[in-house]
């Protein structure tokens, strides 16, 4: 990639939209009183102390665009996703609640025939939630409780020394007009809940302690959120972010992925952790590094661009500094 490129590329990033709607938690939590409390806010579910582990909470409200284009798959998302939470903490999932609101029970229909469909793909049951079918357009929101062990996988826990990793799944493709990714619809059922297993896995074993599921922000923005909430610096390599056949970087580093995480790893842990992944053919590979310091840095061919100095400029307010008591 050539100077220009570089730093097109580097723009689009910072004027992504769905790094712009990350700014919106710091604005929410303030609002409800969230900065400080017992359990810090910024992590992909709420954890909840509970006997010898920890219950975990999480919740996904869908934009309406995307509901109204693709209801099925907007259901069929609202399980997905929440599923990716609670693995992105190490988590195993219990079940899922789910609001659905539409104009009639046709639309209605293809959201809850899709949330049913993730239901049984993934053997997690949906045991109850809110319908009006009696609403001027069809919205989606959907509720899922799990449980981890006392060793967790947070946004908080990433560390200087550590390297971080992309795991992934290529083997999908977009589900048009949006920059979804999905690697699921046509994955048999037992894959796509042993690869989920793969992230407690890290957890019970003390291979990582901290994850974050790639998000609405894509690569760069879950990046981002990362470093703000444990307080550190990310150098990131844009030649060892690898796309999917076919498709191109620009597009890859603000797409949602349906499964999709960045881990920070200690070195004496690295290949073991590749290794994991690798082994049921899913993509995994070292993408950065961790350092003290409050900036992301993208690097290309001895090119080096700033995403963020957190010092400078906040975007969740989320720090651990912020979330302590």
């Amino acid at each position: 990639m050539n100077d220009a490129g570089f730093d097109t590329l580097v723009a689009s990033i910072r004027a992504a939209r769905g790094l712009a709607a990350k700014a919106d938690i710091g604005l929410v939590a303030e609002r409800l009183g969230l900065l400080g409390a017992p359990i810090p806010v910024g992590d992909d579910c709420a954890a909840i102390p509970d006997g010898d582990g920890h219950l975990l909470l999480a919740i996904e409200g869908f934009m309406n665009e995307f509901v109204a284009a693709d209801p099925w798959f907007a259901g069929w998302c609202g399980v997905m996703v929440n599923l990716s939470d609670i693995a992105a903490m190490g988590g195993r999932p219990i079940a899922v609640v789910d609001a659905v609101w539409a104009n009639g029970d046709v639309v209605a229909g293809q959201i809850l025939d899709g949330l049913s469909a993730a239901a049984r793909a993934y053997g997690v049951p949906i045991v109850g939630g809110h319908s009006n079918l009696r609403n001027a357009q069809g919205q989606l929101a959907v509720a899922i409780l799990g449980r981890a062990g006392p060793r967790l996988l947070t946004s908080f826990d990433a560390r200087p020394g550590e390297a971080l990793i992309i795991v992934g799944d290529h083997r999908g493709g977009y589900r048009a007009p949006f920059d979804n990714f999905q690697a699921a619809l046509e994955a048999p059922e037992e894959r796509l809940r042993a690869d989920l297993a793969l992230l407690p896995e890290l957890a019970e074993r003390g291979l990582a302690r901290a994850a974050k599921d790639i998000s609405q922000g894509g690569i760069i923005g879950t990046a981002l959120m990362f470093a703000e909430s444990s307080g550190v610096s990310i150098h990131l390599d844009l030649e060892a972010i690898v796309p999917p056949a076919g498709v191109e970087i620009e597009r890859w580093l603000k797409t949602f992925p349906s499964y999709g995480y960045l881990i920070s790893v200690h070195p004496a842990n690295l290949e073991k952790v590749l290794d994991l992944f690798r082994a049921r053919d899913l993509h995994a590979a070292k993408i950065g590094d961790i350092s003290e310091g409050s900036r992301v840095m993208l690097t290309s061919a001895g090119r080096v661009s700033l995403i963020r100095d957190f010092a400078e400029q906040r975007l969740m307010g989320l720090s651990l500094e912020a979330a302590a008591p």
